[in-house]
């Protein structure tokens, strides 16, 4: 969408805001440096870089509250369950509703007229159309760009190869639970110490966030990263899921970029339309 503003096929946004948690790859960070230099400076579009803080130290200092991330739990009977998710909120969504009332000159918690409000772009294309939802504040509106346009997430990818963006990497924290296999392989066989990161920290939360274990509030059952409720070393992150090959399948259909075939289906966090709310997506084996 930054792009498409840029280039005048949508109209000129004011600002593009980033919500850091503190965690995302460094291709990532990487990119967001290069589409500021090479998108958004020349446009005269400022990106904002906003935050709530580093996931991954947060969950782990005893010291800290910590907004749970949703970690796949083994109960003692041998159960299978989830911890509350409410990272996204935290570290996405209240940082960035924090800077619009900065930008439109009502920090909180100044009392913001009904009059006034901001249009929000939030980027889903066609095939994800049921995740557009009005905002849950009279302050911002949301609009949806790419449905507007009749964009599939294919044309997104086409659009970006055409502007010298095919290898776009998607936005998440490393070690979201959330991620499909593909992802956790991408991270795997690309980024050794992101691995070792990431594997430290899966083994790191096996009885919970830090806070709850020094206040008394242990888990009593064992915490995963990877759905299979096995440590992420264990894990088959090396079987293709049937999401996984779906994907794939439409990605051929539409004659990609042979670097995009070779990823597959990777995950991303949006703060508008996290993963974790695909009821299909949560209940995949």
């Amino acid at each position: 969408m930054l792009a498409l503003s840029a280039d005048g096929t949508l109209p000129k946004v004011d600002y593009a805001i980033f919500a850091d948690t503190g965690w995302e790859p460094k291709s990532v960070y990487a990119h967001l440096d290069r589409l500021e230099e090479e998108i958004a400076k020349p446009a005269g579009i400022p990106v904002l870089r906003v935050s709530s803080g580093n996931i991954r130290s947060d969950a782990l200092d005893p010291q800290h509250r910590f907004a749970s991330m949703p970690l796949y739990i083994l109960n003692q009977d041998g159960r299978p369950g989830m911890t509350r998710r409410q990272c996204t909120g935290e570290y996405k969504i209240k940082p960035i509703k924090k800077m619009v009332r900065e930008l439109l000159g009502y920090p909180y918690p100044a009392r913001i007229p009904k009059s006034l409000f901001v249009e929000q772009w939030v980027g889903i294309s066609t095939d994800e159309f049921h995740r557009a939802k009005d905002a849950d504040v009279r302050y911002m509106r949301n609009r949806h760009p790419l449905i507007d346009l009749g964009w599939t997430r294919a044309d997104c990818l086409k659009y970006l190869v055409t502007r010298g963006f095919a290898g776009t990497p998607k936005s998440a924290c490393l070690g979201c639970p959330f991620h499909g296999n593909a992802q956790w392989r991408t991270i795997r066989d690309t980024s050794p110490d992101e691995w070792a990161d990431v594997l430290a920290f899966d083994a790191a939360i096996r009885d919970g966030n830090a806070r709850a274990n020094a206040t008394g509030n242990r888990l009593l059952d064992k915490a995963f990263l990877h759905r299979s409720r096995v440590p992420l070393s264990e894990a088959p992150i090396d079987h293709v899921t049937a999401a996984e090959w779906a994907a794939r399948q439409q990605q051929l259909g539409h004659d990609q970029d042979e670097d995009l075939l070779e990823q597959g289906a990777t995950d991303s966090c949006s703060p508008w339309a996290c993963r974790g709310d695909s009821d299909d997506y949560t209940l995949a084996a």
